[in-house]
């Protein structure tokens, strides 16, 4: 029998992803979107598409909660996005509220499923998720690391004019200002990036990828990134639905682990069929430490706010 995944959401970010997990042609594909209509009629387009691009992937587009029962997979991306000058902070109110909802939901009809979360932000709504759903910790993980990694490789690779499949790196902790770029043990074929550049414009990558929503966001002048976002969610789907067991840093919840309790901060995650695997611990230096602990206080404040 086919796996089935659903998307929460069909705004560009679920839209795109929705795309792409068809073209895996590994499960069937449920977008549900609250807007009448909607997310049936991108669902028809792509489901058109599979003549073309050859998959046979049923893609469904639901205004009905129902159609999404017994989902293996289910990636929330539903909410406000960032707009200019917003900072993922400020949306933690605005979408409190319909992740909550949106949660309870997917408990009623999916009650074995996997949640991923990708609504900003991100760390905090991994928490809500976790507290409404009452789901074991491996089975919420949040969708932040590997995006924030991703970006951090992409400005490597051009800095140097390599390919990004040669460009290893880490990025931790919360998914916003405060995040960690771990530069010390980011390697180019494994060359220490140390050794290939001035340590002041590894600083500049640093800011840069702290800053990399933000920079999508400027340019774009209305919504935010999606075409990097819904490629990340798809690796770790392939992860967990193939049982590839992939280490990716990835938002999860901490009982300990990094000396972190009870919060959901960005670390290496192993990622297989039964969802969280493993949290990998990496030896990180006292100045890493600080700014780790510095990230998880500002997810925090946040589930502070939230009142959880």
């Amino acid at each position: 029998m086919r796996s089935k995944i659903t998307v929460i959401g069909a705004g560009f970010v679920g839209s795109t992803l929705v795309q792409r997990l068809a073209e895996r042609d590994y499960a069937d594909v449920v977008m549900f979107d609250i807007v009448p209509n909607m997310p049936q009629g991108k669902a028809l387009d792509m489901l058109q598409a599979g003549p073309v691009l050859g998959y046979d992937s049923l893609v469904v587009g639901t205004n009905d909660y129902a159609d999404t029962a017994n989902s293996d997979i289910v990636a929330i991306t539903s909410g406000f996005p960032r707009k200019p000058g917003m900072t993922r902070d400020d949306l933690v109110k605005k979408n409190q509220e319909i992740v909550s909802e949106v949660t309870r939901q997917v408990v009623k009809y999916s009650p074995n499923c996997i949640i991923i979360m990708v609504t900003n932000p991100l760390d905090a709504m991994a928490q809500l998720a976790l507290h409404i759903s009452g789901f074991p910790r491996h089975r919420i993980v949040g969708m932040a690391g590997v995006l924030d990694t991703a970006r951090f490789r992409t400005f490597i690779a051009q800095e140097l004019g390599v390919s990004v499949r040669d460009v290893q790196a880490y990025v931790l902790g919360g998914h916003g200002d405060t995040m960690v770029p771990l530069a010390r043990m980011c390697t180019v074929a494994g060359v220490p990036i140390s050794q290939l550049m001035p340590a002041e414009r590894i600083e500049q990558i640093v800011q840069r990828t702290r800053d990399g929503g933000a920079e999508i966001v400027k340019l774009l002048g209305t919504g935010s990134a999606y075409f990097a976002p819904s490629a990340s969610v798809l690796q770790m789907v392939d992860s967990i639905l193939l049982d590839k067991k992939m280490i990716m840093p990835c938002t999860v919840y901490l009982q300990g682990e990094y000396g972190i309790h009870n919060l959901f901060v960005g670390v290496p995650t192993k990622l297989g069929a039964q969802g969280v695997e493993q949290i990998v611990e990496i030896e990180l230096n006292a100045d890493e430490k600080a700014l780790l602990q510095k990230s998880a206080d500002a997810v925090q404040e946040l589930v502070h706010v939230m009142g959880i």
